[in-house]
């Protein structure tokens, strides 16, 4: 079995978890005309917008790095507040999708929440496969975020 393993997210992993980003965003990227270089500018821009975003409203989450066997890949934020745990995000880079690391790392947030009586949320685009997965694990709809997003929790048992 391979070792999952989380560890703080630094400076120094500002390139990957870029590259992390970039990968969420290339299918629906592929179909634009743009160049790769216009490419690269946005993802560059939506990645530190994005990034702002969460460390301003997040501030006092964790923001960790997913490492299989030693080597990252993939980017998982947690803000656990007073009344839930919500999942920030979460995402691994293409060669470890899958496989079951997502599972493993959402049932130690499962387990996390359940055992502090909390419920566990999370925002999801309406059409990402990954729903499919939330909704095995016990997430349910639990309110709109607008057109693209929905909020889905799961909540203790």
């Amino acid at each position: 079995m391979q070792k999952v393993a989380l560890r703080p997210a630094g400076d120094a992993d500002r390139a990957f978890l870029a590259h992390v980003y970039a990968t969420t965003r290339a299918d629906e990227l592929a179909i634009l005309p743009w160049t790769d270089e216009q490419k690269a500018a946005f993802l560059a821009q939506q990645f530190e917008a994005q990034d702002a975003h969460y460390r301003r409203h997040y501030g006092d989450a964790t923001f960790d790095v997913v490492e299989v066997d030693g080597e990252p890949a993939g980017r998982l934020y947690v803000h656990r507040g007073r009344r839930e745990v919500c999942i920030v995000d979460i995402a691994l880079t293409p060669p470890y999708r899958g496989r079951g690391l997502g599972t493993r790392l959402l049932r130690g947030l499962i387990a996390e929440a359940e055992q502090s009586g909390r419920p566990l949320s999370i925002h999801v685009e309406i059409h990402n496969p990954a729903r499919r997965l939330y909704e095995r694990l016990g997430f349910r709809p639990a309110g709109d975020s607008g057109e693209v997003y929905l909020r889905m929790e799961r909540a203790p048992t």
